[in-house]
């Protein structure tokens, strides 16, 4: 795409988009005049689709007339719940359905996953994480470390930039393992790092990793909804995910999790029990033997909560529909379009320190002002521009393609540099 610097390229553009009823099935936020704001935000808290009241309120409504009898009578029945997003999350993460579930909280289901796959030994017991992973990432591992009796000073290798740069090069990444690979029990990604919007080679990460006897797991917080994903073709052992960001679940939304296909029958991996996990056919004989579901269902530990499912759903549904393939192309002309306006500003104050390279971002841009950072972050909001602000120096925007426009592309650049 030939990109120009004026607002009849970005009007012409959103006309011609072939996604652009997509935004219509959103509510956008408005300010006081009742204009819609830009909202750049979708990498810390997606927009509501417009479907989520009717879907919520029909299981309300099923729960007002039934009670417990919506279990097994109300019109989706809440007992299979669950299993009514398999398909769709399957397709969207690249994955066979009986490898992903939609359950819990992104940190609760990292937990579950490194108690079946970190197991560490006197040999090896380190685990490999990018240095400025999400902190609650950074938690997880060192406590699951000093659990099991080590010190994340001695089992803790944080993967670093070279000197100077901000993102981490996949050379580097493969030199670390092939050096160390044989003390490293597990590599523990994020897809797309948070702070800089790099997002990660998943192949390559995980091809390097196996060749030296590690098991390979991402966190998909940032890169589910967001970039297209082949979990099971990059023969990935386990992912996580949070709903609330691209997958538009809503705040504190159920989250997910992958464990390939090749893990599910293997009665050797230790998991936590729990009364969802139990085969479903003798579940309500209320026996204590218990016997796993033969998917990753049987990581399940509670029945999932109804109304969060039903909103997740609704925005599952608009994916579908849509596919990522679609959104994709259109997050590279979004994401190519704020990239190319900002540097014909060519204002030395401000730095993109996301990859230019499209195969190695989404949506995301992560964008360094030098000097006065907070204070620009505090005008854009002022002017109903809605982005958020990560310390010490990033203002990360996020044109998602389901709901945003070539337009609000351009009014963001307008008011960054106004």
């Amino acid at each position: 795409m030939k990109f120009l610097p004026d607002i009849e390229f970005a009007l012409k553009t959103d006309s011609e988009d072939p996604l652009r009823s997509c935004r219509n099935k959103f509510f956008i936020p408005k300010n006081r005049r009742g204009e819609d704001l830009v909202y750049f935000a979708g990498n810390s808290l997606g927009l509501q689709p417009e479907a989520v009241r009717s879907y919520v309120e029909q299981e309300l409504k099923d729960w007002e007339t039934m009670g417990v009898e919506g279990h097994m009578h109300a019109k989706n029945p809440w007992l299979p719940y669950h299993e009514y997003l398999s398909g769709q999350t399957a397709r969207l993460t690249g994955s066979h359905p009986e490898e992903v579930v939609n359950m819990n909280s992104l940190t609760v289901n990292l937990h579950l996953m490194m108690v079946s796959f970190y197991r560490p030994t006197p040999a090896r017991h380190k685990i490999l994480i990018e240095s400025n992973a999400f902190p609650s990432d950074h938690y997880a591992v060192q406590s699951q470390i000093k659990f099991h009796g080590y010190d994340p000073a001695d089992s803790l290798i944080e993967m670093k930039p070279r000197e100077g740069e901000f993102t981490i090069r996949i050379e580097d990444i493969e030199s670390l393992i092939e050096k160390d690979g044989d003390s490293i029990a597990l590599i523990m990604f994020a897809g797309v790092n948070y702070y800089t919007g790099q997002a990660f080679s998943f192949e390559r990460i995980t091809k390097a990793g196996h060749a030296k006897g590690c098991i390979v797991g991402f966190d998909l917080a940032h890169a589910a909804g967001n970039l297209e994903l082949k979990l099971h073709e990059w023969n990935i052992d386990f992912a996580v995910w949070c709903s609330y960001k691209y997958l538009n679940g809503g705040p504190g939304a159920i989250a997910g999790a992958f464990v390939h296909q090749r893990h599910l029958l293997d009665m050797t991996i230790p998991k936590f029990w729990g009364w969802w996990g139990q085969d479903k056919a003798t579940r309500f004989l209320m026996h204590h033997n218990f016997q796993p579901i033969p998917t990753i269902e049987s990581w399940q530990l509670s029945n999932p909560p109804i109304l969060q499912l039903a909103a997740l759903r609704a925005s599952l549904d608009i994916f579908d529909e849509t596919g990522m393939d679609a959104l994709r192309k259109k997050s590279i002309g979004l994401t190519g379009y704020l990239e190319f306006l900002i540097n014909q500003k060519s204002d030395d104050n401000i730095e993109i320190i996301t990859p230019a390279d499209h195969a190695q971002r989404g949506c995301q841009l992560s964008i360094r002002a030098k000097t006065g950072g907070k204070e620009l972050h505090n005008r854009l909001n002022s002017n109903g521009v809605i982005c958020d602000w990560r310390e010490p120096d990033v203002i990360r925007a996020a044109p998602v393609p389901l709901y945003n426009t070539f337009t609000d592309v351009w009014k963001f650049v307008e008011v960054m540099f106004g």
